[in-house]
């Protein structure tokens, strides 16, 4: 019997038009079939479920009541056999917007982080799974190497630790990632330690290792991939090897976006978004110090995102540029990529979640 997966996918959108999609995976197939889509979001481009509580959380772009720009989360309820989105309320976050969202391990909270103000928010989520409201702002000063691109902080994503202790940022202004302990009682953020890394890197996501001892870093501005030892204990990094996300003779014009552990901690895959690739590495299971393994097309245009599917055997890519999603086959004992053919058309994706829902 085949089975089916969720799809979940943000993008960039229009308020009036469809911005969240839901769609069904068949793995025997390949064949991505659409569900359901949700309107009335501004940019929700990224998502975060909780797959337990079937709920999906999604970031948007709104005004307050002085005529401001701010962020927003809304929040949906899952129907997994019925393939249905169902909005169940709103709540504003932080200022002038939020670009990344992502849960805690214990469903209590959202992490919003705010770009544009160089700003983090923590979200407090209501036993009934909506937004119960913002609780905490950290704002982050400075800046980083690049006059451009790094002209003030910039907060692109949230990782909470396994065990949920800490929330780990990775500030593409400040070429740092910040530690948050996170204070689950009182719903604070309090300032733990920073890895401060290579000038013009531009750390954008994270990525733990199943063992939790090791976290990756994809850095946007210098195209590269960061591996760190994490200390559990103190909530701090030593980074141990930067290794460039691209090929040695590549000379165009690059920026990476996401980052990902296959399940089985044995590879890490990462996008390039210009050479329009997902690179492949494997993992030193002593060292946890990367090697080169391949460059795969990611079959679009700047793939802003993808996602391994949970049997670990497929990965799904998010190219915004040409509007779709790629489906590739995992060899399980090489962790090489196969595109199989399948794509389906989606408007201008960012972000892409496989979610299997057992009936």
């Amino acid at each position: 019997m085949s089975e089916k997966l969720s799809l979940f996918i943000g993008s960039y959108a229009e308020a009036a038009d469809p911005g969240i999609y839901m769609y069904e995976l068949d793995l025997a197939t390949g064949e991505m079939k659409y569900l359901d889509s949700a309107s009335g979001l501004k940019n929700p481009t990224f998502v975060s479920v909780d797959k337990p509580g079937k709920k999906l959380y999604a970031i948007s772009e709104t005004k307050n009541e002085h005529g401001e720009r701010i962020g927003e989360v809304a929040a949906y309820s899952i129907d997994p056999e019925q393939g249905k989105l169902t909005e169940l309320n709103r709540a504003l976050t932080i200022q002038p917007s939020s670009s990344h969202i992502q849960i805690d391990h214990h469903h209590k909270y959202l992490a919003v982080s705010g770009y544009h103000g160089g700003n983090i928010g923590l979200v407090q989520i209501a036993e009934d799974g909506t937004v119960a409201g913002l609780v905490d702002v950290q704002q982050h000063t400075g800046h980083g190497a690049d006059p451009v691109r790094q002209d003030r902080p910039h907060p692109h994503s949230v990782q909470f630790s396994p065990h949920n202790r800490f929330a780990l940022v990775a500030d593409l202004g400040l070429d740092l990632i910040r530690i948050y302990e996170l204070d689950q009682e009182q719903g604070k953020l309090i300032y733990r330690s920073e890895a401060v890394m290579k000038p013009a890197s531009g750390p954008r996501h994270l990525a733990f290792h199943p063992n939790g001892k090791w976290l990756y870093s994809i850095n946007e501005v210098g195209s590269t991939i960061t591996a760190f030892a994490f200390d559990a204990e103190q909530g701090s990094l030593t980074e141990l090897e930067t290794l460039s996300s691209l090929p040695a003779d590549f000379a165009g014009e690059n920026t990476t976006a996401e980052v990902a552990v296959s399940q089985d901690g044995r590879f890490l895959y990462g996008s390039n978004r210009g050479h329009d690739s997902i690179v492949q590495f494997a993992i030193d299971p002593a060292s946890g110090r990367l090697s080169l393994v391949q460059f795969v097309s990611s079959e679009g245009g700047h793939p802003r995102h993808f996602t391994i599917t949970p049997d670990g055997e497929h990965l799904l890519a998010a190219n915004r540029d040409s509007n779709n999603l790629a489906l590739f086959r995992i060899d399980r004992d090489s962790g090489k990529l196969t595109f199989t053919g399948h794509t389906t058309e989606v408007s201008k994706p960012v972000y892409v979640k496989a979610e299997l829902f057992r009936k």
